[in-house]
């Protein structure tokens, strides 16, 4: 490896890094965020769903724009904007300020995220690519696995807003780095980027999100809420069928009409949606109800994430040889069990009887899944089609979670937490009905995938997919193996 091939994968790594910690570790945060800025539920939801929201409905077509505009261009306009808009999180003065801060940082993540991949398939030659982007995967891994118990270090010792303000040295460094190792890359290639696509898909989820996080505060009956929900079912509907006919479009649909593609996808959001679901609440039920410090709670996470770093990577090998079928079946089937055994948490809750064994088993359902989910979804693909399969797949896992904590909010919203919060018997019952959602949505994932999975006949490499779309595009999703010297340079930017 060169020097310039060095500081190129440590750039990717990263700025890929800090959009995925800030996904995470702003968690641990949300209820020093409400103690301070105050607004209840709805402002934690839509400090963590404000940049889901942009990430998820933008990251299809923040791939193609590297493609068009050069990688390094829009992965440095992706960082640069990524800074100012953390400084702007760190310093705003009001929960409004840090909503849209954080929506400007999703748009900003979702340039960032798949220019970093690009650089490494423009960076290395294909013999060299694999390993690079294994370094990716795994350093994201990491990112992940640090994200949770800095944040809960930094927000107890320092502040909240010291959570988005290191970003910034980070943010310098990265640019350094893209500055003095990345050259520039080509610039227009002839195709066009589906703006309208990315307008109708955006307010198609803001409208959707905007009514399912307000309603407790404006009810069902109430245009504020009716006017948006319905604006944005007919937006996300105009989106479909504007992607259909589209030239260009960011969204391949065709890709759906593949069984293994369209039920993996389907079962990614059950599966994530029920994921983002259970560490969203389980931040804000451990601090707000059982009293654990913001430090505590991120610690609390660690084994899951731990046990995925260790045992995804040997599933995977495992899904290579018998095939993805059995494990995207029961692996789900094993994670709702292990969400299961958090209903005896309550306002008193020990870690190691109540907290702990839940997680491990989660865990291992978890890890048992992720990597075979991944690969089966990419390996119903074309090897041409590699790129957008994983930015489809990816964009779903995120939004998700988006929607999954907008709906099952509703659960929540006046028992859980609140304004004038105080932790009884309403609240505890509160987490354990948003528990059980989880646990039936990672049920339904894995009757999805014992009844829809079919075992590809080609090799899926689900091994090289340890980190699925928990860590990012994972190697198969940008570049298979088998495809390495002959996918198209496009085909790779779009991952």
């Amino acid at each position: 490896m060169t020097r310039t091939q060095r500081m190129t994968l440590v750039a990717a790594i990263l700025g890929s890094a800090i959009a995925t910690i800030d996904g995470t570790v702003v968690n641990v945060a949300l209820p020093a965020i409400e103690r301070d800025l105050g607004g209840g539920l709805q402002v934690q939801q839509w400090v963590a769903n404000a940049y889901l929201l942009a990430l998820g409905s933008l990251l299809l077509i923040g791939g193609s724009l590297g493609d068009i505009y050069g990688e390094r261009r829009i992965f440095a306009l992706g960082a640069g904007g990524f800074g100012v808009f953390s400084l702007a999180c760190a310093l705003a003065p009001t929960s409004e300020a840090l909503i849209a801060a954080r929506a400007l940082q999703g748009v900003a993540g979702a340039l960032l995220v798949p220019s970093s991949l690009a650089m490494i398939v423009a960076a290395f030659s294909a013999r060299e690519r694999a390993a690079a982007i294994g370094a990716w995967t795994a350093w994201g891994a990491i990112a992940s696995l640090v994200g949770p118990f800095a944040g809960g270090l930094i927000v107890d010792r320092l502040s909240w807003r010291w959570i988005f303000a290191l970003n910034l040295p980070l943010v310098g460094l990265t640019l350094v780095l893209v500055r003095s190792a990345v050259a520039p890359t080509r610039g227009p290639t002839g195709r066009r980027v589906d703006y309208l696509g990315a307008v109708l898909c955006a307010l198609g989820l803001a409208g959707v999100v905007f009514a399912l996080i307000e309603q407790p505060r404006y009810g069902w009956s109430s245009p504020a809420i009716a006017v948006p929900l319905v604006g944005g079912i007919a937006a996300f509907a105009g989106f479909l069928a504007y992607e259909r006919r589209a030239a260009q479009p960011m969204l391949r649909l065709e890709l759906f009409a593949r069984r293994n593609f369209a039920v993996g996808n389907a079962e990614t959001l059950a599966m994530y949606a029920g994921l983002g679901v259970a560490f969203f609440f389980l931040s804000i039920f451990l601090q707000q109800v059982a009293g654990y410090t913001a430090l505590e709670a991120g610690l609390a996470t660690l084994p899951v994430t731990i046990g995925m770093f260790v045992l995804s990577r040997r599933f995977g090998a495992l899904a290579d040889r018998y095939g993805p079928r059995l494990f995207m079946g029961v692996g789900p089937l094993v994670a709702g069990a292990g969400l299961l055994l958090l209903l005896r948490t309550g306002i008193e809750t020990s870690y190691i009887s109540d907290v702990l064994p839940g997680l491990l088993v989660f865990s291992l359902g978890l890890s048992t899944t992720v990597a075979p989910l991944t690969a089966a979804v990419l390996a119903d693909a074309d090897e041409t089609d590699a790129g957008i399969a994983s930015a489809i797949n990816n964009a779903v896992a995120r939004v998700a979670g988006l929607v999954g904590v907008s709906v099952v909010g509703l659960v929540a919203a006046r028992t859980l937490v609140g304004d004038t919060f105080a932790p009884n018997d309403s609240s505890v019952r509160a987490f354990h009905e948003v528990v059980a959602i989880c646990a039936v949505l990672l049920a339904a994932g894995g009757v999805l995938g014992l009844l829809g999975i079919v075992n590809p006949r080609r090799p899926i490499e689900a091994e090289a997919c340890s980190g699925g779309q928990l860590y990012g595009v994972p190697e198969p999703a940008a570049v298979p193996r088998v495809a390495l010297a002959t996918v198209s340079d496009g085909a790779a930017r779009e991952a």
